[in-house]
């Protein structure tokens, strides 16, 4: 059950929304915070158009921000507060991350004309032959030995 902290914290989302969509039009209305023990260590917006990248939404920018001002990939722990529901990639990104929890106060549906993000979701959940992009597996022996190369690495990246 939320509490008036996590109203309090989406808010403060909701201030990263507004800017960064309708003040300095950055990208589209949203907004992202993350709380760890009960302190922001991240808030921002969504930053596509300003970065002409479109892998900067708001919980993308920041779930980086918080890694690192921690120095760690691993937020176990932490809250994400976003402003929309989580696409696909934010969503995957926030499992990664370990982030423990999302709140969200915009379901896709209330933006679905501007934003396709339940169009992915579905799209994701098709076999690879049935998919927009049609993901094709080519196998390759140098791919393979990379990766029995890197498996012999004492503490090898781990996440």
């Amino acid at each position: 059950m939320a509490s008036s902290a996590d109203y309090d914290y989406m808010s403060l989302a909701i201030e990263q929304m507004r800017q960064a969509g309708v003040e300095l039009k950055t990208g589209g209305p949203f907004g992202a915070v993350i709380v760890l023990h009960g302190k922001v260590i991240a808030a921002a917006g969504n930053t596509v158009i300003a970065d002409h990248d479109p892998t900067a939404h708001a919980e993308i920018n920041a779930i980086r921000q918080a890694c690192r001002s921690l120095h760690t990939g691993n937020l176990s722990g932490a809250i994400l507060y976003s402003t929309g529901e989580c696409c696909p990639m934010c969503y995957a990104a926030a499992y990664w991350a370990r982030i423990s929890k999302i709140y969200y106060a915009i379901p896709w549906e209330m933006y679905a004309d501007l934003f396709d993000d339940a169009e992915i979701n579905k799209d994701l959940a098709k076999p690879y032959e049935e998919r927009l992009l049609t993901p094709q597996h080519l196998p390759h022996e140098e791919a393979e030995r990379v990766w029995a190369e890197f498996r012999t690495i004492p503490n090898g990246a781990s996440y």
